[in-house]
């Protein structure tokens, strides 16, 4: 395997199209549709690769959609690795509105898994050599536990990989409870990780110090939209602006920040460094249409811009 694997089990094949206008109880004349392989750790080996970088992608897969799946990481040229399941990878659809600019996204609901299926994942970990970085991003399909983050976490300290964990709700707290390299919380979920219902910004960098100091994580990368992004450790405490573009999707905005910062870590950029290319790599995400990632000549112009700035 490669030095990144990431880790998806509800990937999704994403399919994008426009509407001159949508209205009710009419047929609406679609666009020639795009599809796109689509879900979290998906979407981040993809990112890793527009930007010259390798990873190993390991995600669930079943039926005509979960071939399909297959078929378009491998017409990008994804290393992959794919445990087959009895169903159907999930569908997700996004039409974009051009009377209004509007987007609208459908996401549908993954399939229910069996321990067979989530376990095969945690084994061909388990049996990995030179591992650096794994990042498991996206949500818990049914059937998979809450705890799974953390039993990755596990396994991520077994192999000596850094784990790096992008996910929301109970799935987060088990995996800090059990302690991970880096996570990426945006307000409401770091609120929720300190058990608060609200954080004032002058509480964030308490909340975050206080879970990295319980051994939650080492790093904390907390997303802020289109304001930018944090990046705390115990010692270290920078915050970077997004520069400003015109967006026309935020479809994996979140994960390309993350394709991002993973790829600079494995090349032994600094903290600051770090959190720039991430951002680069997310708000170059954003400039195109649907389910396109990022383009690699404008994370770089992007990334330029970030570094000559005053931080």
């Amino acid at each position: 395997m490669q030095k990144i694997v990431t880790i998806t089990l509800n990937p999704a094949i994403d399919k994008s199209t426009t509407v001159n206008a949508i209205v009710p109880d009419r047929k609406l004349r679609c666009s020639q549709p795009v599809f796109e392989p689509g879900g979290g750790g998906v979407n981040v080996s993809r990112a890793i690769k527009k930007l010259d970088g390798t990873s190993t992608a390991i995600y669930i897969a079943g039926g005509y959609s979960g071939n399909h799946l297959q078929h378009l990481l491998d017409e990008e040229g994804i290393e992959s690795v794919v445990v087959k399941f009895n169903g159907q990878t999930r569908e997700n659809l996004i039409v974009v509105d051009e009377s209004s600019n509007s987007q609208y996204r459908f996401g549908m609901p993954g399939p229910s898994l069996n321990e067979n299926d989530w376990q095969k994942c945690l084994d061909l970990l388990k049996d990995s050599t030179g591992v650096e970085y794994i990042v498991a991003s996206g949500s818990l399909p049914e059937g998979v536990p809450e705890d799974f983050f953390a039993r990755l976490a596990c396994v991520a300290k077994k192999v000596d990989a850094r784990l790096i964990v992008d996910t929301s709700g109970e799935p987060l707290r088990h995996a800090t409870n059990e302690g991970v390299f880096m996570i990426k919380p945006n307000l409401g979920e770091l609120s929720n990780l300190y058990g608060k219902d609200e954080l004032l910004e002058a509480d964030v960098i308490r909340a975050a110090r206080a879970i990295i100091n319980k051994g939650g994580s080492e790093v904390m990368v907390i997303s802020m939209g289109a304001s930018g992004a944090m990046l705390i450790t115990k010692d270290d405490v920078i915050e970077v602006s997004s520069p400003t573009v015109k967006s026309k999707s935020t479809v994996g905005a979140g994960d390309s920040m993350v394709a991002g910062m993973v790829l600079a870590l494995s090349r032994g950029a600094t903290w600051l460094e770090v959190l720039q290319y991430g951002i680069a790599t997310g708000t170059a995400t954003t400039m195109n249409p649907g389910t396109e990632l990022c383009k690699k000549e404008d994370v770089e112009r992007l990334y330029t811009c970030l570094r000559a700035k005053k931080v």
